[in-house]
């Protein structure tokens, strides 16, 4: 056992099925937060980030996955909890996106395109930061069988923040935590981003518009996505020693967490293939599944959303949606 080992979770009425392995195509990755615009109405917000700039930015050379994660404002309290010592990360967003790619040329692609997105940085965000995973994230399990969800989010998920004070051991210990986590029958899904530490002399996004500026706990963070079927199931992990047998390396090794409760999923790319959301919309991508107008996803309709026929794969054609 290492030093940090704990406990197996217990497998009783374990789920086999896992996904995980659909996101290792994604090679490299951005991971950006955002807060809206002060004054902006959230659903005016919510409603533009969703049907507008998403499928804009789903058009951009070199993407190979791009999913929004739109969060609650009313919403924060008793999230996650935390042990005696470690404080509540001070930042209030209002979402987080991935935009990931198959390889460096693809994100180099991105970038040099990405400059038709700042227009509405302007006119959407206060505060953006997009921090940089050369290497990927990684997908430590995933229960759910839709990879491209697009709509109301079906699990309870958090988005957790976690600062180490770029203290020695943090990070290869966030590591086998999120594995031990991740083992839990109760834990749907569970995704570990370690981005490089952020640099405020190297803002990115290189926008002209909005705050690109983190705090010194924001610099050096590590960020778990963890989604489990209920608040409910959530509260009882929580109380489970396969949780509570970590509270002490917590203490030891965590300064502050942020957490941040997920209302909505929306994907507009993925494996290279743009989603309906991503060529109609999202909005109207949830109209089109509720109604059942499979003759929407037929590639004589989608083809016509494109000024180039050939120059996007269709959602049917790929079974993407």
């Amino acid at each position: 056992m290492t030093q940090h080992s704990y406990p197996n979770a217990p497998t009783q009425f374990v789920d086999t099925a896992n996904f995980a392995v659909r996101d290792e195509n994604v090679r490299c990755l951005s991971y950006g937060v955002l807060r809206k615009l002060a004054g902006l109405p959230r659903d005016l917000f919510a409603d533009y980030w969703r049907d507008v700039l998403g499928p804009l930015c789903a058009r951009l050379p070199g993407i190979s996955y791009y999913v929004q994660h739109h969060f609650s404002q009313g919403h924060w309290a008793n999230l996650w909890p935390l042990p005696d010592g470690v404080h509540r990360m001070d930042v209030v967003l209002d979402g987080a996106a991935e935009i990931g790619f198959a390889d460096i040329d693809g994100l180099n692609r991105y970038a040099d395109a990405s400059r038709v997105l700042f227009g509405d940085v302007f006119h959407l965000f206060e505060h953006i930061v997009a921090y940089n995973l050369p290497r990927g994230s990684h997908t430590l399990v995933d229960r759910e069988p839709d990879g491209i969800p697009n709509g109301t989010d079906r699990l309870y998920r958090l988005h957790l923040h976690l600062n180490g004070g770029s203290g020695e051991g943090f990070r290869p210990w966030l590591s086998e935590w999120a594995r031990h986590l991740a083992s839990a029958p109760a834990v749907r899904k569970l995704r570990l981003h370690l981005p490089e530490l952020y640099d405020n002399a190297r803002p990115s996004p290189p926008s002209p518009h909005g705050d690109h500026q983190v705090s010194d706990e924001r610099k050096d963070i590590g960020v778990i996505e963890i989604g489990f079927a209920s608040a409910l199931t959530a509260r009882e992990f929580y109380e489970s020693e396969t949780y509570r047998a970590t509270i002490e390396d917590q203490r030891r090794y965590l300064r502050s967490v942020g957490a941040f409760l997920v209302t909505g999923v929306y994907t507009y790319v993925r494996d290279g293939v743009i989603t309906t959301a991503g060529l109609r919309g999202s909005r109207t991508a949830e109209l089109i599944e509720r109604i059942g107008a499979v003759n929407q996803t037929r590639d004589a309709v989608t083809r016509r959303f494109v000024q180039d026929p050939t120059s996007v794969t269709s959602p049917w054609e790929e079974h993407v949606t």
